[in-house]
């Protein structure tokens, strides 16, 4: 099963604000051991928004909607998701009761409009809120939440514990890498396909960087995959980098040019 996220609003792409869901998702899957294959940025045009929708609705992917779920003009999420799945949208029985608690706890009037808050596609379920607990909603793997971090994140932490905890450390995966200095990635090319070809539980990275002051260039060079695999095809890895005739570190020294001896060098 894979995982994929959308982060969604024309703050994020005109620049306005800066995105941080992609590196917290990453944080919440690695300490679950999952890994997260794709993400898309889209703004609010409602007929992009739909078509990224319909594409992503038509894979097999869990995905992760972050924005554009409240009820002013330019958040369209829900109008967007009813129109991608096919589905028309409708108060849901379970967000109308947490709106109405809500307002209740303000001695706010309930409106049809603040209803609108939990219009979903039919046959959606509710993400509970634990800040302000006006939900957001999931609708078959897709799960779309507010843009607010401090909603969004503990959020998705519920998704994930509650429905694909049986997802959790599935596939165990290890990585490892050095830094070639003034390597390049044309003469390490022959190594990487070898290490490939060899251990098809592996595969391979390449970070390549220019020199720039002090600090000399390099390749950050690495393998990725089943922890067995990528113990030995780091071991060869590194046997042959030396044989090429280049220096590798641990860590990148900047303003000194001579690496830090790995560990049994």
């Amino acid at each position: 099963m894979g995982f994929s996220a959308i982060i969604i609003g024309d703050e994020i792409i005109r620049g306005k604000r800066q995105d941080g869901h992609f590196a917290r998702l990453l944080q919440i899957m690695s300490a679950r051991g999952l890994v997260l294959d794709s993400v898309t940025y889209v703004g609010d045009d409602p007929v992009k928004l739909t078509e990224v929708l319909r594409r992503s609705m038509a894979g097999n992917d869990v995905v992760f909607s972050f924005g554009g779920i409240g009820i002013t003009p330019d958040d369209r999420t829900r109008q967007c998701a009813a129109e991608a799945s096919g589905q028309p949208l409708e108060v849901h029985p379970d967000a109308e009761r947490e709106i109405r608690i809500v307002l209740a706890e303000y001695q706010r009037e309930v409106t049809d409009e603040m209803l609108q808050f939990g219009a979903f596609p039919q046959g959606s379920r509710i993400i509970p809120n634990p800040v302000n607990r006006i939900p957001g909603f999931s609708h078959g793997h897709h799960h779309f939440v507010p843009g607010f971090p401090q909603m969004a994140w503990p959020m998705i932490d519920w998704v994930l514990d509650t429905l694909y905890r049986d997802q959790f450390n599935l596939v165990p995966e290890a990585e490892k890498g050095v830094f070639v200095l003034d390597g390049n990635e044309g003469t390490l090319l022959p190594l990487m396909k070898q290490l490939e070809l060899e251990y098809p539980g592996v595969r391979v990275f390449s970070l390549p960087s220019f020199r720039e002051g002090s600090t000399p260039g390099y390749v950050e060079l690495g393998v990725r995959g089943e922890p067995s695999q990528v113990a030995a095809a780091f071991e060869v890895m590194c046997n042959e980098i030396t044989a090429l005739g280049f220096s590798y570190s641990a860590e990148l020294q900047v303003g000194d040019a001579s690496p830090k001896p790995m560990e049994g060098e």
